[in-house]
């Protein structure tokens, strides 16, 4: 018996909604203060992605390298230096600055 195998964007589609619903309990786990939760929720949403090939909603922020949803005032800092924009997460330290080069040529 041979295994039926999904199309490419119906996989894709499926894999959006589960991304989709782990990135709201991850947020909701870290205003509960259940950062251990959170972090398995981003990192089972990014290996979804992996897998189906599909993005991470662009909304959505998390520090690289401990997996932690980034919640400004609550869990990072967002501070405007010059021509970028650096937020730096609470729990590891971690910095990530982002030119925001669009805003400046209006």
């Amino acid at each position: 018996m041979s295994k039926r195998r999904l199309p490419r964007n119906a996989a894709a589609r499926i894999g959006n909604e589960r991304i989709a619903i782990l990135l709201e309990l991850a947020e909701q786990a870290v205003r509960d203060g259940r950062d251990d939760r959170a972090i398995r929720y981003v990192t089972l949403a990014r290996r979804i992605g992996m897998k189906t090939r599909t993005t991470l909603p662009p909304g959505f922020r998390y520090c690289r390298e401990c997996m932690l949803p980034m919640i400004p005032g609550s869990n990072c800092s967002v501070r405007l230096t010059g021509r970028k924009v650096v937020s730096t997460c609470g729990s590891c330290g971690a910095v990530r600055r982002v030119p925001y080069l669009r805003e400046n040529r209006k």
